[in-house]
């Protein structure tokens, strides 16, 4: 059971960045907003690999 609230945690927070790129899109910083979008995925790419 804790295992699958490691990966919902982790989906969360892809959220939460996915939040973070999007406003700093909007703000023309670019450089920042593609960092948000790795760690994002890479969130989001843990969550899938602790489920399997």
């Amino acid at each position: 059971m804790s295992g699958e609230w490691v990966a919902v945690l982790l989906l969360a927070l892809a959220g939460f960045l996915g939040g973070g790129v999007y406003s700093t899109w909007k703000n023309n910083s670019r450089g920042l907003s593609v960092a948000l979008g790795a760690a994002a995925l890479l969130s989001i790419g843990g969550a899938i690999t602790w489920l399997a």
